[in-house]
């Protein structure tokens, strides 16, 4: 039966080494593969007469370590096809080893027999040289592939396989996206060893400090200053549950979700008109309004024990997967069109066995406008609709008709209800033209400010009162605003 016995050769020198793996290393008359010969237990093997077969040119051949990682494996399992292989890696083998895990995942798959033995693993000797006791909660990370999203800076934060500057680089500046240059991070090399170092320096000289080898750990103590984290949810969210707690702030404390509904409603009309204005600075700042009204209702959801902002999160996240199965599925969707049909399709089935009205998919809360739009495109969906234009030509003027008989009457409440028919066959009108009533209302809406408000600099610059002019001369002021911006607008 092929086979690979896989040692593991501690974080130091050779006296970390069981006897039980030194004997058997040294009565090896084959030559030992080793992932790297850059380790103290290796050179001292070879004074003894163990002769060993590195990977180290390996790594010279690929720009990335999970194809250096694969070449790796792949000699071995070659290898081991002639005699069975003893592979040597430093530490423990089961920690921070990734051809290990291939190894062992072939092995399931194949009839080649991998067995792993001991090996010291360089934690217990790294959180003696930190003094560190692990109970208090740490991430071990991979240098070389880690992300910045798994980072919980809460917990000590241990990076292993800093095998070179490069490396290092690349950890500094993930941290700096989050943490100041200043904050201190501790390198440790060959723990437990007679060469043992430990150096503290700040974060901004991580990959200028020392020398770095293949038995170098960076350590990052849990981050106390929580203002440096003030950009991550979780601090938000502690945030938010202060304020609402019994010893937070009175108003919050107060607020239920019908008092806060208007504040919804207008931090979301703040961000578009950012948005109009290409005003990306607001913009941040409208969105961190709108998302602090998902948390505060998040929070009192969760005071009263119905739902937490995690119920929030992982509610919508299952429906982006669900709806989205050209992208997390083998379904196809070529154009944004495509989605559409498919995003409707999935929703439909969704709700196959229960009958919701299909007006009830427009909110009653939306504006009045807006939602007459979108009344009316879901009832020309199934068909509720003039097929020509001129027919609902005919309709306006049958409207106006109406109001002006309730206007000749002077019946005021019958004249806002005809308003009301009017305005809604008029978006129905623009609806058929591929227009958007309230794009086009937006539009006017800002050029009336535009232009009123040359007139007002006008009134303002004239030294004179608002009283002081005549109509005519306002409107004087209004026709050369318009000839004023006639080009922009």
């Amino acid at each position: 039966m092929h086979s690979i016995e896989i040692i593991g050769l501690g974080g130091g020198d050779i006296d970390q080494l069981p006897l039980g793996l030194y004997k058997k290393l040294i009565s090896q008359a084959q030559p030992v593969y080793v992932r790297t010969e850059d380790h103290p237990v290796v050179a001292a093997l070879e004074t003894e007469g163990v002769t060993f077969k590195g990977f180290d040119e390996t790594y010279q051949r690929h720009d990335q370590f999970e194809p250096v990682y694969q070449d790796i494996v792949e000699q071995l399992i070659q290898a081991s096809e002639t005699q069975a292989v003893i592979y040597a890696v430093p530490g423990h083998p089961m920690l921070a080893e990734r051809t290990v895990q291939l190894l062992l995942e072939h092995g399931k798959e194949t009839d080649l027999h991998v067995t792993c033995t001991g090996g010291r693993s360089f934690l217990d000797d790294l959180f003696n040289a930190l003094q560190v006791d692990p109970i208090e909660g740490f991430q071990l990370l991979d240098a070389t592939s880690f992300k910045r999203n798994q980072l919980d800076y809460r917990s000590h934060l241990i990076f292993c396989q800093v095998y070179d500057k490069m490396i290092a680089s690349e950890v500094k500046l993930s941290l700096l996206d989050d943490l100041a240059p200043e904050t201190p991070v501790t390198i440790v090399s060959a723990a437990g060893s007679n060469e043992e170092t430990r150096l503290s320096i700040p974060l901004e000289e991580l990959d200028r400090a020392v020398e770095l080898d293949n038995l170098t750990t960076v350590h990052l103590a849990p981050i106390t200053d929580m203002n440096q984290l003030n950009h991550q949810f979780f601090r938000l969210r502690e945030v938010i549950s202060e304020l609402r707690g019994p010893d937070g702030c009175p108003w919050d404390r107060a607020q239920t979700h019908e008092s806060l509904r208007k504040y919804l409603i207008e931090e979301t009309y703040e961000f578009i008109d950012a948005v109009n204005r290409a005003d990306d600075v607001n913009m941040t700042e409208e969105l961190g309004d709108i998302l602090l009204q998902v948390l505060l209702h998040s929070q009192i959801g969760e005071d009263e024990g119905f739902f937490t902002v995690d119920d929030v999160i992982v509610t919508v996240t299952d429906k982006m997967i669900r709806r989205h199965p050209h992208v997390f599925g083998d379904h196809q969707a070529e154009t944004a069109e495509d989605v559409v049909q498919s995003w409707d399709a999935i929703k439909q089935n969704e709700k196959s066995g229960q009958h919701v009205a299909l007006l009830d998919h427009v909110p009653k809360s939306f504006p009045a406008l807006l939602q007459a739009e979108e009344i009316q495109k879901k009832a020309a969906k199934v068909g509720f609709d003039w097929g020509d234009p001129v027919q609902v030509i005919r309709k306006v003027e049958e409207e106006w008709q109406e109001f002006e008989v309730a206007r000749r009457q002077q019946n005021v409440r019958e004249m806002e209800k005809e308003w009301g028919d009017l305005l809604f066959a008029l978006a129905n009108l623009a609806r058929h033209y591929k227009l958007s009533s309230e794009s086009s209302l937006e539009q006017t809406n800002a050029k009336f400010r535009k232009r009123f408000a040359y007139v007002e600099k006008k009134v303002v610059d004239s030294g004179h009162q608002w009283h002081d002019f005549t109509l005519d001369e306002l409107d004087g002021f209004w026709e050369r605003a318009k000839a004023e911006y006639k080009g922009e607008e």
